[in-house]
């Protein structure tokens, strides 16, 4: 399993920033992650993609309510994915998931397992004044 855990949000006001970080591990396994992503989940709505980043290429991908503002980075070397988010709004509001796609093998293993879908626990993110 990979565990996915997110630190950064908080209260910040209209206009303010601020930046999420999502840390992957996998206690015992070597684990690639092909993608990782932020989406967030506002009450009462569906969750939605935020940001994607692609292990790879140099395209990630913005939802439109975000363009602009919002800014998805990788350090691989950390297993870590950041979402620094400007100019924040109250729609903005939301609890923020890290999603990565990933998959394992065992450190004496060559053989990797299929790609897997993991999640974060979340992180609030209250744009209010």
């Amino acid at each position: 399993q990979v565990q996915l855990v997110e630190s950064g949000g908080g209260l910040v006001q209209p206009g303010g920033s601020v930046r999420l970080s999502c840390t992957a591990s996998a206690s015992g396994s070597i684990f690639s992650m092909v993608l990782m992503a932020w989406y967030r989940q506002a009450p009462g709505k569906p969750r939605e993609l935020v940001a994607t980043v692609t292990s790879g290429t140099n395209t990630n991908y913005y939802a439109d309510s975000v363009k602009g503002r919002f800014t998805i980075s990788r350090d691989n070397a950390r297993n870590t994915v950041y979402l620094q988010m400007n100019n924040l709004k109250p729609e903005d509001t939301a609890v923020y998931y890290c999603y990565a796609r990933a998959r394992l093998r065992s450190s004496q293993s060559l053989l990797w397992g299929d790609y897997e879908d993991y999640w974060g626990q979340g992180t609030q993110v209250t744009v209010s004044s």
